[in-house]
């Protein structure tokens, strides 16, 4: 591409990256953590840091997380050295088992001069006695014209078991003690403080970066929040672990999807929960509201909004294949992901044969077509691999269909997709599930076809699928 044309994200990868961005002491429990009180901002906007922290004092640095050469990172900002404190305990309301903290506010940031991207500020407290990462988007105000990344923060945060408590179990570890609602306004306990982000999610900005594609960036929250924020995008990108969905947020991505707009989910177990987000002191959405299987005792369904169990069940059954194409199957498995499909365009340059297959690649969840449920059609598997799921034998699908407006929608099948990108077999990514350099060099390049073809416009309309499901199935599908 001539430099003329460089995009936003190729000039700032061009800019030298800072390896050491990376945590290499994390420190005892409690060392230091903090959250901030915007999910996202635009850029030159402020928001404010919420720090605890044993140390006297620390510091705030914030990285860019992109490609840089290999780097990863670029150091955008750094504050003084700022006093610390220790703040209170987590405290779980007694209704809801909320975990929330009412930190003061340790310090504003403000980010004129950042470019639009994924974050992590690092905290380092004083002497060496710990450090851990706080995530903040940078948002794009427009998408048009772009591939949009989406870090999937509602996850991120029904996840999150800090202060003993998440969406799944409470500090006894049973589901019938979880947290029916989950705050913004408390740390991430998971990966030092940097929620689901840098497992499920950096690989595949590292490699778009790379590739000097026309980016924007966005979060769950803001989809939600903002009907036209998809308006003349090229695609919409859901990366690992993406499970957690507003109404609002499905019905602003398919309305985008209908327009036009390519849909790539690069994970699994996607759109699979209906969420509703509610206030916190600290702003709005800042509460994520997912009853599941009590959404009966849910005041605000009982007040008429939408049931926040899963999309599937009954009332208001909305299956996510409807939009995905596939549809949640079941955890957890570590099966094989098996080529069935080799001619694909998606697959050009993988070198790969009918009935070749890479270890380990399909988990820990996975997604299948299941025409019982609502599938769009024509639609095209490019991989079908068998897996046993707690003793039930099924299939994990990677599919592309092509919706009425044209837009191409791509679906992985696997969880660990995007972790793959990085996978080298050594054991060196530190989550790659014993993933080789083969299923590293394989998802890398029907990753690298799959995002080229996306940015160059409606994908189904260029690449009409093959429907194929009665080949793969049966003649009954």
């Amino acid at each position: 591409m001539p430099r003329g044309a460089a995009t936003p994200p190729q000039r700032e990868n061009d800019r030298p990256g800072n390896p050491d961005w990376r945590i290499g002491n994390a420190g005892p429990d409690r060392a230091i953590e903090g959250w901030a009180d915007r999910v996202s901002v635009l850029p030159g906007e402020t928001f404010g840091l919420h720090v605890s922290t044993t140390a006297p004092g620390y510091r705030v640095t914030a990285y860019r997380m992109g490609y840089y050469g290999g780097a990863r990172g670029r150091q955008v900002w750094q504050s003084d050295r700022l006093p610390g404190s220790r703040q209170s305990a987590a405290s779980a309301d007694q209704a809801t088992r909320m975990v929330a903290t009412d930190w003061a506010r340790s310090t504003q940031v403000d980010t004129t001069g950042w470019p639009e991207g994924s974050y992590l500020l690092r905290l380092d407290a004083d002497g060496g006695a710990g450090q851990r990462y706080v995530p903040i988007t940078v948002r794009s105000a427009s998408t048009a014209g772009k591939l949009v990344v989406v870090n999937a923060v509602a996850t991120w945060q029904a996840y999150n078991e800090w202060g003993g408590y998440n969406l799944y179990n409470g500090s006894n570890g049973a589901y019938a003690t979880r947290s029916l609602v989950v705050s913004f306004d408390r740390p991430y306990q998971y990966d030092n403080g940097a929620g689901l982000f840098l497992v499920y999610e950096a690989p595949l900005i590292a490699l778009a970066e790379k590739l000097g594609l026309p980016l924007a960036y966005t979060t769950s929250t803001d989809l939600a929040a903002t009907p036209d924020l998809l308006k003349g995008a090229l695609a919409v990108l859901s990366l690992g672990h993406d499970e957690y969905w507003s109404p609002e947020q499905r019905a602003h991505v398919t309305a985008a999807r209908d327009a036009g707009t390519n849909v790539a989910v690069l994970g699994a177990n996607c759109c699979f929960r209906r969420v509703r987000y509610e206030p916190s002191p600290t702003g709005p959405d800042r509460q994520v509201v997912c009853y599941k299987t009590g959404y009966q005792e849910d005041p605000g369904f009982t007040a008429g909004k939408p049931p926040t169990n899963d999309y599937r069940a009954e009332p208001g059954a909305d299956p996510e294949s409807s939009l995905l194409g596939v549809i949640y199957d079941g955890y957890p498995v570590d099966a094989p992901y098996v080529v069935t499909n080799p001619g694909h365009w998606l697959l050009e340059g993988t070198g790969t044969k009918d009935g070749d297959s890479f270890a380990h690649l399909v988990g820990v969840e996975y997604d299948r077509v299941n025409p019982t449920f609502t599938t769009p059609r024509p639609i095209e598997i490019l991989a079908h691999s068998p897996v046993v799921c707690e003793g039930r034998h099924s299939y994990s699908d990677t599919a592309f269909y092509a919706a009425p407006g044209g837009a191409g929608v791509f679906a992985s099948g696997t969880m660990r997709w995007v972790e793959a990108l990085d996978a080298t077999g050594d054991g060196s990514s530190g989550a790659d599930h014993s993933m080789d350099a083969r299923a590293g060099a394989f998802t890398q390049q029907v990753t690298t076809n799959l995002l080229k073809a996306f940015a160059a416009g409606p994908a189904g309309q260029a690449h009409p699928p093959q429907d194929n499901v009665a080949a793969v199935y049966g003649p009954k599908h």
